[in-house]
């Protein structure tokens, strides 16, 4: 115990950039220094660091703020704080995807986890564009957020900032979700709520793990990554996502077959595309034709759609369409999105959609 003591003085004397901080685990003060945990923790804005404004909240806290909070934490990890951004999420842009991922593999033999602070209403599109961008990970990539700023009184902001740093500390690789105590793929994680605390729900796959306090329980782990850790970031933001409602207009894919490379069209219930009334089935052939992707997905967020079961279906599979299968459509958009970041070929396309990564498709899809 001295001995530790005496490498915790010695680290404390140390001269250290301001936004750098020691936490420890009462339990663990026979933890060697040489093995505690090394973190950098991201921060990009949200609801998480914002503070109030002329015009409502926006972003205003650095990483450095929030770590503040920690000042009386009790978790054992040396936390580097760096902003890579301060903007509300809905704010957040493709561009944006590769800046992350380009500063967690920057940084990325120097720590032994990642803490990503972002807004919850786009949180599920980042983590699952980290999903696909971070190949071979075998460190934790977290992203947590929260409803209510971490500067009021009632939040639910230091409990998932804290959960998150302890999920961040564990011996697993991929990137992740925890909100709520809730540990998620980062491919399967949907925001189901603007004002609870359990904002975000696994869809379509188990939980990962559940954190209480400075334990994790799990449910299951993901496998190791079968190849070294590697980036691949060419994105193309060329993909529009078109909601389907009863009274769409066919001229809309006119627009769409001079603007975008991409379309993912939310079907109905099973995959239904009206083929009746106003048809869209001919300007789905017209997309295709011109060698556009096109994606049949569902607007029902769970167990995902059977093109063949109803002739509303069958008509359009009758197309060389993508399916979805039961991924969600935040995972959707950033993975087609990467696709044609690799390939023009249609058919490549497809490939690359229908082959499961990072757990976004059940491999009863694939």
């Amino acid at each position: 115990m001295k001995k530790l003591l005496e490498a915790r003085q010695k680290i404390e004397r140390e001269p250290q950039k301001s936004y750098n901080k020691l936490y420890w685990f009462p339990r663990q003060l026979e933890m060697k220094v040489a093995q505690m945990k090394k973190i950098l923790l991201l921060a990009t804005g949200g609801t998480i660091a914002s503070v109030e404004g002329d015009e409502g909240l926006k972003p205003g806290l650095s990483g450095e703020d929030l770590l503040k909070y920690f000042q009386h934490a009790s978790l054992s990890a040396d936390v580097t704080a760096k902003i890579l951004m301060n903007r509300d999420s809905t704010n957040m842009q493709p561009e944006h995807w590769v800046q992350i991922a380009k500063a967690v593999a920057e940084h990325y033999e120097q720590y032994d986890g990642f803490l990503i602070t972002h807004g919850t209403d786009t949180l599920g599109y980042t983590s699952a564009a980290l999903s696909y961008m971070l190949q071979g990970l075998n460190k934790p990539v977290v992203l947590t957020g929260s409803q209510v700023p971490i500067s009021f009184k009632k939040t639910d902001a230091k409990k998932n900032l804290f959960n998150a740093l302890r999920f961040a500390c564990e011996e697993i690789g991929g990137v992740f979700v925890v909100f709520d105590g809730r540990v998620i793929m980062g491919t399967r994680a949907v925001k189901m709520r603007t004002k609870s605390y359990d904002a975000f729900e696994s869809i379509n796959h188990p939980y990962v793990a559940y954190v209480a306090g400075d334990e994790v329980h799990y449910h299951w782990r993901p496998q190791p990554p079968e190849q070294p850790f590697h980036i691949e970031t060419s994105l193309s933001p060329d993909v529009f996502l078109l909601k389907l409602h009863p009274g769409t207009k066919p001229e809309i894919f006119d627009f769409l077959k001079e603007h975008y490379r991409g379309v993912i069209i939310e079907s109905f219930g099973n995959g239904g595309v009206p083929f009746e009334g106003r048809n869209l089935l001919p300007k789905i052939k017209e997309l295709t034709d011109a060698g556009i992707v096109v994606m049949i997905s569902t607007q029902c967020l769970e167990e995902g759609h059977d093109l063949y079961l109803y002739e509303v279906g069958r008509k359009v599979a009758q197309y060389p369409v993508i399916v979805s299968g039961d991924m969600n459509t935040e995972a959707i958009v950033p993975k087609l999105m990467w696709a044609l970041g690799k390939t023009d070929d249609p058919a490549e396309v497809k490939k690359i959609i229908e082959t499961p990564l990072a757990y976004d498709l059940s491999q009863d899809w694939g």
